[in-house]
């Protein structure tokens, strides 16, 4: 069909980085439009186009598809499904670009150039399941990968730690627990309570190991960035669940939602995935719809609510960093933190400059800042031990 054809004509330009932005559109539009049940996209159709072109790693697309079926199949309301496709159909254009997709804002069909990097002594790893545990005693355990650990309340397996829901609403004794990840982590997390938690690099959450019944559920966010899928609070007589951060609370009944809140940053963004939450601050309290961000200024205590890219927002817990508008030193921050490594800029004059990029968390440094010179907007790069200089 001449469809098939033209599809394929384009995802080859897509893969080679060659599409104009009418194309692009052209290529979200046929992936939205491709579906199976009414409950689920049909990827076959998809994957029928990719056959054609070389160096698509099958295997990945395939991976990611079913992690978000299987994300999907827990969700029954026509409204979860609307919202487990859009992630889908996003996810599907990432496999598309075979392993790494960037460009400038403004720029297509760049060569490129064919500069060797300087690179010296590389120990930039790529960041992997690692936490430090802190018992209420004060004792600290190393959570990482591959090592299974049992505690008096949880278990861990080196990728995610359960907390013991079998005597969670009997005691009248709230003890807590702290989750620390470091620069180049990611850990998961499951309550007493049945809710679960995605934590991201540099991030630090406090919890109690159980729950009073009856009574709020509160968790602190003390700095970092975490994705919350709330056990409802017709589960828990009622109670509901609080995430305190600085200056503001987040006060749900059952949903999922994600907190940017870090150290190093100026702005805390709550993003409403689905559900209600009520952000509440000193001068403010502000109810959220699905699919729209809360922005709040620490300095100035004032908060703004916008419509959020629900996908960009939250795709690190699904393990692909996705930018849009965001400046080339606004990524490398976001880069740093995974990596857990220092950039400079020796041409300060590109830190502004902004992109359109999907990369996934698994690549090395080295392929991300190939990406990252693909676009002609750097001239190369150098890597010195954990140090990327972009020149």
């Amino acid at each position: 069909m001449k469809q098939e054809t033209d599809i394929q004509k384009l995802l080859q330009k897509f893969v080679e980085n060659n599409c104009n932005e009418k194309e692009i559109e052209t290529i979200i539009a046929y992936v939205k439009q491709v579906k199976g049940t009414e409950d689920f996209p049909n990827f076959d159709e998809v994957l029928q186009q990719f056959e054609e072109i070389p160096d698509i790693e099958q295997k990945k697309a395939q991976e990611m598809y079913f992690n978000i079926l299987k994300t999907a199949k827990r969700h029954k309301s026509a409204v979860k499904t609307r919202t487990i496709w859009r992630y889908a159909a996003a996810a599907i254009l990432v496999v598309a670009l075979a392993s790494t997709y960037f460009l400038r804002d403004s720029i297509f069909n760049n060569k490129i150039e064919n500069t060797t990097p300087v690179i010296v002594n590389n120990k930039i790893e790529t960041g992997t399941d690692k936490a430090t545990l802190t018992l209420e005693t004060g004792e600290t355990i190393a959570l990482v990968k591959g090592a299974s650990i049992q505690t008096q309340n949880a278990t861990s397996n080196g990728e995610a730690i359960i907390y013991d829901n079998s005597s969670d609403g009997t005691s009248d004794k709230i003890a807590y627990n702290y989750l620390t990840i470091p620069r180049g982590g990611q850990f998961q997390l499951t309550l007493a309570d049945g809710t679960k938690v995605w934590l991201n690099s540099e991030s630090k959450l406090k919890y109690p190991v159980n729950f009073i019944a009856g009574e709020s559920r509160q968790v602190e966010l003390v700095y970092g960035e975490a994705y919350f899928e709330v056990s409802p609070s017709t589960a828990h007589k009622g109670a509901d669940f609080k995430v305190i951060n600085n200056q503001q609370e987040v006060q749900v009944l059952g949903t999922q939602f994600n907190i940017k809140a870090y150290k190093d940053e100026t702005h805390i963004y709550t993003t409403l995935v689905e559900g209600k939450v009520a952000v509440n601050t000193p001068n403010n309290k502000t109810i959220l719809k699905p699919g729209e961000q809360s922005n709040l200024n620490i300095a100035s205590k004032t908060i703004q609510v916008g419509e959020a890219d629900i996908f960009r927002e939250v795709a690190w817990k699904n393990g692909v960093f996705s930018f849009k508008g965001k400046t080339l030193k606004e990524i490398m921050v976001v880069l740093a933190r995974w990596y857990d490594m220092e950039v400079v800029f020796e041409n300060k004059d590109i830190e502004q400059e902004r992109f359109i990029g999907t990369l996934y968390k698994h690549q090395s440094i080295i392929d991300i800042m190939e990406s990252i010179k693909s676009t002609k907007l750097i001239k190369n790069y150098q890597i010195h031990g954990n140090r990327v200089v972009l020149e």
